[in-house]
């Protein structure tokens, strides 16, 4: 089995079945693979074969999944791309992947034009929109009338995606994944959430992410069901889809269910078709949580919590846990083996900080031409994932940092994620994020970015005082930093590591 040959086995079983709603466009399953076939066929005509290494720089869209898909028939290679970086960071991913063909929106050609300026390895650069754009050939001058399937044989074991890590504390990484470990990431998810054919999916998250392209677009094909997309995430249109189209599960990240709660008259939307909803990518609040679950009338809720390079896999927290372990990351998702380590290697005990490592079928085989981080990241078939976390004494795992971004203030240390738990309790607060700066005294001291909900007037003092009910003294901000806007990647997470550079040299 492949990728590829999911679909088209869906459209020979349910060819009348719909596939996807995009804006006023809706495809059959028997359609969408049509179209699929006839680009994969242009993809054919344009010198791209077996292993080649094509490039996505495009919002959500029903041209995403006939672009992707296509790259699967064809045992291409797909690279997304987060339609957020800059040319010279765009032009990176695509010199570092060995991309030849890149589609992109029209809004990006200029970008595209940019980032690729000097590189002799792409062949082609397609845009998907509806313009004739100079020096870029249009998705409609590949398309083909062939509409049968690819004559390529795919195998399990070749290579599928090259997925970009977030790049929160550098430059990304490539991590490489085969046929194998994507429909291994289909299946586990499938089972856990329970997903069936009846289900209607709602992608609002970006499909370059590895949860929702993995964990939702592709899962959901797997199985046969109607997907919706939409082109990029605004609280009012979410709510419109899901009364509109019944969704019955999506997937959002927290700031995503912030934004969706600080809709005036949201309870004027029919929300009652959401069976299951899951989150991830980013730490979510419990106080933010606790507000989703009423919001939708459902404590169906997965707290997904894995990274990139696991698939994404790593730990997952059901619905019927999280009355007791509200907070908590979870347990090992399903197929796949979690440790928590010390330094030295052994399993921590409760209360003690380590790594979490993770392995199963799911983790990646490696970055793409990064042989020494690679090796650093897979050790004994273990992914050392660079979060630090606790365990229970039930087994719980839950991430209490990243170790790049652990804070030790006077020897002490200091998880960012505990100070912003407690900061996301304050009722004039719509965001925080907590880091630490350089300090004379203390070696590091805490640091609090924060946006103030909208009219809001922040007292910098009273919130100290906030956070001392809760925190210890070491633990709560010194330094507090009002922003309009947390500066986040795509995905939603908090690129801290622009925060320390920025605020680095400011005083207290």
């Amino acid at each position: 089995m492949n990728i590829g040959a999911t679909l088209a086995r869906n459209a020979r079983r349910i060819p009348d079945k719909i596939a996807i709603h995009f804006r006023e466009k809706s495809y059959t399953y028997d359609r969408l693979n049509r179209e699929v076939n006839r680009l994969a066929h242009g993809l054919i005509a344009e010198g791209v074969r077996k292993g080649d290494k094509v490039a996505l720089m495009m919002k959500n869209s029903d041209l995403y999944m006939v672009v992707f898909y296509a790259i699967m028939k064809v045992g291409a290679v797909a690279v997304p791309v987060n339609f957020r970086l800059t040319s010279k960071e765009v032009g990176y991913i695509l010199d570092n992947s060995d991309t030849s063909v890149v589609f992109f929106d029209d809004e990006y050609a200029e970008i595209i034009k940019n980032a690729t300026d000097g590189n002799d390895t792409i062949l082609s650069s397609i845009s998907v929109g509806s313009q004739a754009l100079t020096g870029h050939k249009n998705i409609d001058e590949v398309m083909t009338n062939n509409e049968s399937e690819p004559a390529v044989d795919v195998k399990e074991s070749d290579d599928a995606e090259i997925l970009y890590t977030s790049g929160t504390t550098g430059l990304p990484k490539g991590a490489v994944f085969d046929h194998h470990r994507v429909l291994h990431v289909a299946l586990n998810v499938s089972i856990v959430l329970k997903m069936n054919p009846e289900d209607t999916l709602l992608h609002i998250a970006p499909l370059f992410h590895s949860a929702q392209l993995n964990l939702f677009m592709i899962s959901g094909t797997y199985l046969g069901c109607t997907q919706v997309i939409q082109e990029s995430f605004d609280p009012e249109e979410t709510f419109k889809a899901i009364e509109r189209h019944k969704i019955s599960l999506f997937f959002a990240v927290p700031t995503m269910y912030n934004f969706l709660l600080q809709v005036p008259d949201k309870e004027k939307y029919d929300l009652s078709s959401v069976q299951r909803c899951g989150y991830g990518a980013a730490p979510m609040p419990v106080a933010l949580l606790e507000k989703a679950m009423n919001l939708f009338g459902t404590d169906q809720f997965y707290n997904m919590c894995g990274l990139t390079e696991g698939g994404p896999g790593g730990i997952i927290l059901l619905p019927s846990e999280h009355k007791e372990k509200l907070g908590a990351g979870g347990k090992a998702m399903l197929n796949t083996e979690v440790r928590v380590i010390s330094d030295s290697g052994e399993d921590i005990q409760p209360g003690e900080v380590g790594e979490m490592i993770i392995r199963g079928e799911t983790v990646m085989k490696g970055y793409y031409k990064k042989p020494e981080e690679t090796k650093k990241a897979l050790r004994d078939c273990w992914l050392y994932t660079g979060d630090l976390a606790t365990i229970d004494e039930d087994g719980y795992i839950t991430l209490v940092d990243r170790k790049k971004d652990m804070i030790i203030s006077g020897g002490e240390n200091v998880y960012s994620t505990e100070v912003e738990q407690v900061l996301y309790k304050h009722p004039e607060l719509l965001e925080a994020a907590v880091i630490g700066l350089p300090d004379e005294v203390w070696g590091e001291k805490v640091a609090a970015v924060v946006v103030p909900k909208p009219g809001a007037q922040l007292d910098h003092e009273e919130i100290k005082s906030f956070c001392r009910k809760e925190l210890a003294g070491y633990k709560v901000p010194r330094t507090i930093f009002e922003y309009k806007e947390i500066p986040r990647n795509a995905s939603g997470k908090i690129l801290k590591y622009k925060l320390r550079e920025e605020l680095k040299a400011a005083k207290s």
